[in-house]
Protein backbone atom coordinates (compact mmCIF):
# COMPACT_ATOMS: atom_id res chain seq x y z
CA UNK A 1 0.00 0.00 0.00
CA UNK A 2 1.29 3.46 -0.83
CA UNK A 3 0.39 6.93 0.30
CA UNK A 4 0.18 8.88 3.52
CA UNK A 5 1.34 7.65 6.86
CA UNK A 6 -0.19 9.33 9.85
CA UNK A 7 -2.95 9.34 12.39
CA UNK A 8 -5.76 9.83 9.87
CA UNK A 9 -4.51 7.09 7.54
CA UNK A 10 -3.99 4.71 10.45
CA UNK A 11 -7.56 5.35 11.59
CA UNK A 12 -8.89 4.58 8.10
CA UNK A 13 -6.86 1.36 7.94
CA UNK A 14 -8.25 0.32 11.34
CA UNK A 15 -11.78 1.13 10.17
CA UNK A 16 -11.27 -1.03 7.09
CA UNK A 17 -9.75 -3.81 9.21
CA UNK A 18 -13.00 -3.77 11.19
CA UNK A 19 -15.01 -4.02 7.96
CA UNK A 20 -12.87 -6.89 6.71
CA UNK A 21 -13.13 -8.62 10.09
CA UNK A 22 -16.90 -8.02 10.32
CA UNK A 23 -16.13 -6.37 13.68
CA UNK A 24 -19.17 -4.32 14.70
CA UNK A 25 -17.63 -3.32 18.05
CA UNK A 26 -14.48 -2.14 16.27
CA UNK A 27 -16.53 -0.04 13.86
CA UNK A 28 -18.54 1.41 16.74
CA UNK A 29 -15.36 2.52 18.52
CA UNK A 30 -14.11 4.32 15.41
CA UNK A 31 -17.35 6.05 14.31
CA UNK A 32 -18.54 9.45 15.44
CA UNK A 33 -22.02 9.48 16.97
CA UNK A 34 -23.28 11.39 13.92
CA UNK A 35 -21.46 9.08 11.48
CA UNK A 36 -22.73 9.04 7.90
CA UNK A 37 -22.25 6.18 5.43
CA UNK A 38 -22.88 6.86 1.74
CA UNK A 39 -22.96 3.86 -0.58
CA UNK A 40 -21.95 3.72 -4.23
CA UNK A 41 -25.50 4.53 -5.39
CA UNK A 42 -25.72 7.59 -3.14
CA UNK A 43 -27.82 5.92 -0.44
CA UNK A 44 -27.28 7.60 2.92
CA UNK A 45 -27.30 6.01 6.36
CA UNK A 46 -27.10 8.62 9.13
CA UNK A 47 -26.20 8.11 12.78
CA UNK A 48 -23.91 5.57 14.39
CA UNK A 49 -26.68 3.15 15.37
CA UNK A 50 -28.29 3.18 11.91
CA UNK A 51 -24.90 2.57 10.31
CA UNK A 52 -24.04 -0.27 12.67
CA UNK A 53 -27.40 -1.89 11.92
CA UNK A 54 -26.71 -1.55 8.18
CA UNK A 55 -23.24 -3.11 8.60
CA UNK A 56 -24.71 -6.04 10.59
CA UNK A 57 -27.19 -6.72 7.79
CA UNK A 58 -24.49 -6.33 5.15
CA UNK A 59 -22.10 -8.72 6.93
CA UNK A 60 -24.89 -11.30 7.28
CA UNK A 61 -25.73 -11.06 3.59
CA UNK A 62 -22.12 -10.96 2.32
CA UNK A 63 -19.84 -12.68 4.84
CA UNK A 64 -16.90 -12.92 2.44
CA UNK A 65 -16.82 -9.21 1.50
CA UNK A 66 -13.55 -7.39 2.07
CA UNK A 67 -11.72 -4.28 0.88
CA UNK A 68 -8.12 -4.18 -0.30
CA UNK A 69 -6.41 -0.79 -0.15
CA UNK A 70 -3.70 0.11 -2.68
CA UNK A 71 -3.08 3.77 -1.76
CA UNK A 72 -4.25 6.44 0.65
CA UNK A 73 -3.94 10.21 0.28
CA UNK A 74 -4.79 12.93 2.76
CA UNK A 75 -6.31 16.29 1.85
CA UNK A 76 -7.27 18.29 4.92
CA UNK A 77 -9.32 15.95 7.08
CA UNK A 78 -10.32 13.62 4.23
CA UNK A 79 -8.48 10.40 3.45
CA UNK A 80 -9.06 9.14 -0.09
CA UNK A 81 -8.45 5.47 -0.77
CA UNK A 82 -7.84 3.64 -4.03
CA UNK A 83 -8.33 -0.12 -4.05
CA UNK A 84 -10.80 -2.87 -4.75
CA UNK A 85 -13.39 -5.02 -3.05
CA UNK A 86 -13.55 -8.78 -3.08
CA UNK A 87 -16.79 -10.73 -2.71
CA UNK A 88 -18.48 -13.80 -4.15
CA UNK A 89 -21.30 -11.43 -5.17
CA UNK A 90 -19.99 -10.01 -8.47
CA UNK A 91 -21.79 -6.69 -8.05
CA UNK A 92 -19.72 -6.05 -4.89
CA UNK A 93 -16.35 -7.07 -6.33
CA UNK A 94 -13.98 -4.88 -8.29
CA UNK A 95 -12.22 -1.53 -8.28
CA UNK A 96 -13.49 1.07 -5.85
CA UNK A 97 -12.65 4.39 -4.27
CA UNK A 98 -13.45 5.48 -0.73
CA UNK A 99 -13.31 8.68 1.24
CA UNK A 100 -13.21 8.94 5.00
CA UNK A 101 -13.81 12.25 6.69
CA UNK A 102 -11.99 12.36 10.02
CA UNK A 103 -13.16 14.56 12.88
CA UNK A 104 -11.82 14.55 16.44
CA UNK A 105 -10.07 11.20 15.93
CA UNK A 106 -13.18 9.44 14.61
CA UNK A 107 -14.57 8.55 11.21
CA UNK A 108 -17.41 11.02 10.67
CA UNK A 109 -18.20 9.90 7.11
CA UNK A 110 -17.39 6.80 5.07
CA UNK A 111 -18.24 6.99 1.39
CA UNK A 112 -17.84 4.48 -1.43
CA UNK A 113 -17.45 5.47 -5.08
CA UNK A 114 -17.26 3.57 -8.34
CA UNK A 115 -13.73 3.78 -9.70
CA UNK A 116 -13.87 5.95 -12.82
CA UNK A 117 -11.64 8.56 -14.42
CA UNK A 118 -14.23 11.23 -13.64
CA UNK A 119 -14.47 10.33 -9.94
CA UNK A 120 -10.66 10.06 -9.66
CA UNK A 121 -10.39 13.58 -11.08
CA UNK A 122 -13.03 14.85 -8.64
CA UNK A 123 -11.19 13.25 -5.72
CA UNK A 124 -7.74 14.29 -6.93
CA UNK A 125 -6.26 10.80 -7.20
Amino acid sequence: MTGVIGTEAALVVRFNDSINGRDIDGLACLMSDDHIFIDMEGGVFAGKQNCLHAWRDFFSAFPDYRNVFVSLTLQGNVVTVVGHSMCSEPALAGPALWTATIRDGEVAEWRVFADSTEIREQLGV
